[in-house]
């Protein structure tokens, strides 16, 4: 406390304390490296990989979806399920994965989840329609579910506080850029190869990931026999699965805003998901719960909560929006569209460890208030977007939009996780994906909803196809802006949690 009251104002002797302050952190991270072994690295590469390898298939289908309503036959409500089915999927399984980690130790539980993976990457690169295509999205998502909380629960296990912010920097680059190249990796392929490319050329990634890491993965985690309860399963994928499916209907030309087919879903998803909390609330009183919500008596995890799900919406949102708005507004190709992504994702990842060694010296607060401000931002600016739009501009909002949720992304993670009790820690990863996952397939879902619902009502008033999209596309980032403007005080309740003291 004697530094906080005393001031040096000799500049000299400020500089060399400064420097000495910034040798300490640096030793002290030198130190938390090593702690770390080098059984403990090669675990963790290995989830870093393989999770940024299954993560990218979320988004790769955004630049793909005017062509596969083409070749499909397909409309945009229908397309769009390909991305938000996969999100949904994972957020329905990842609750479980509280249970898995629990209950399995880390090889086998790898293996199981590159496995399915490969396998669903497999079934999508044969398939012969929509349908299949769908089932072979949710058997990938499967897959991905597992590993995200995975790469989460094995990092707060591992990792020695000091070096937290730096190794959920490396987290970052996996959540953010994985989905953000996703666009450019897929636009790539389109501009010289069928879409089943798509999954051809990462099924040997995938396999590659899953022999050597079938070889290489250690275990590191103590299992213990956990009792799950089947009944919360239920209620997690009916709570969950009603809630974006009745979202992704709403704007459906069969039914539209005022449909019954729509409402219906999110009542009974709404209902799901209130008797689930409910029953999760009595087991955790005998430590059964498939997903404890003792996570959230903590402040610090419950607003970094709320601002990882405003993030992920405005994320995914824009992810597909962009692409929609670029071929079908502005008439570009699959390529340039791609190329046009590829910035943003590579400023967050460049920005990543950056920002996690500034979490490491001064906490997150700074980071998630400048973040969330860059990102409303930009929200605000995209509502003026239009048929005669600059390609140059469109790039321009993307990379700052890219900036400021570089800003978001590490603090939360390590903000939020870190203020979870250590028993506690595979619940708050799996409370974490399950939330970037519901949020991310509602941004999808909610700005393609508003996107065809205004277009469908300008065509109806003599439109051409072209200005109503633009027209629901300005609808779609009005709403991502006024939902942005929530993050910025939450952001102020977000403060680093101290390290335990050293008994």
């Amino acid at each position: 406390m004697t530094e906080t009251a005393t001031t040096d104002t000799n500049p000299a002797t400020a500089a060399t304390s400064t420097g000495t302050a910034a040798a300490a952190h640096e030793a002290a991270a030198s130190a938390a490296e090593k702690a770390l072994g080098a059984r403990n690295r090669l675990v963790i590469t290995l989830l870093l990989i393989s999770t940024f390898v299954v993560i990218l298939n979320e988004t790769i289908m955004g630049v793909a979806l005017p062509r596969l309503m083409s070749d499909l036959r397909i409309t945009a409500s229908a397309a769009q399920w390909l991305t938000s089915a996969f999100m949904l999927t994972m957020a329905v399984v990842i609750p479980i994965t509280g249970f898995l980690l629990q209950r399995f130790n880390t090889r086998p539980v790898f293996i199981a989840a590159m496995t399915l993976f490969s396998t669903g990457t497999l079934i999508a690169a044969a398939a012969p329609g929509f349908e299949v295509l769908l089932a072979a999205r949710v058997v990938q998502a499967t897959g991905t579910a597992i590993m995200f909380p995975l790469l989460l629960t094995t990092v707060m296990t591992l990792v020695p506080p000091a070096h937290l912010g730096r190794m959920m920097g490396n987290i970052s680059i996996v959540i953010s850029v994985a989905p953000a190249i996703g666009p450019t990796i897929s636009g790539a392929i389109l501009s010289v190869l069928d879409w089943r490319w798509m999954f051809i050329l990462v099924l040997p990634v995938a396999l590659t990931a899953l022999i050597v890491g079938g070889i290489l993965m250690k275990n590191v985690t103590t299992p213990r026999k956990t009792p799950i309860d089947v009944f919360s399963v239920i209620l997690s994928a009916l709570g969950f699965g009603g809630l974006v499916y009745g979202l992704s209907n709403l704007g459906a030309a069969s039914g539209g805003i005022g449909s019954v087919s729509g409402w219906l879903p999110l009542a009974v998803g709404a209902l799901g998901l209130a008797t689930f909390i409910l029953r999760q609330l009595a087991l955790q009183r005998r430590d059964r719960a498939l997903l404890d919500l003792r996570t959230f008596r903590s402040r610090t995890f419950t607003f970094a909560i709320v601002m990882m799900a405003i993030s992920m919406m405005a994320l995914f949102g824009t992810i597909i929006l962009l692409p929609i708005y670029m071929q079908t507004v502005l008439g570009l190709p699959a390529l340039t569209t791609g190329l046009l992504l590829l910035p943003g994702g590579l400023v967050m990842g460049l920005l990543a460890p950056t920002v996690g060694r500034l979490y490491d010296r001064s906490g997150p607060t700074r980071l998630l208030v400048t973040g969330a401000v860059i990102v409303s931002a930009v929200f605000w600016s995209m509502t003026l977007l239009g048929t005669d739009t600059a390609p140059g501009w469109v790039l321009a909002a993307h990379v700052s939009l890219s900036l400021g949720l570089a800003l978001l992304f590490t603090p939360l993670f390590t903000a939020g996780l870190a203020a979870v009790r250590p028993e506690l820690y595979s619940h708050g990863s799996a409370m974490v994906g399950t939330v970037q996952q519901l949020a991310g397939a509602a941004g999808t879902a909610l700005f393609v909803t508003v996107m065809a619902s205004v277009a469908a009502s300008r065509i109806a008033g003599g439109a051409t196809d072209v200005a109503a999209t633009a027209a629901g596309i300005h609808t779609a980032f009005l709403c991502g802006a006024v939902i942005s403007l929530f993050a910025i005080p939450a952001a102020f309740f977000i403060r680093r949690t101290p390290p335990a003291p050293q008994v």
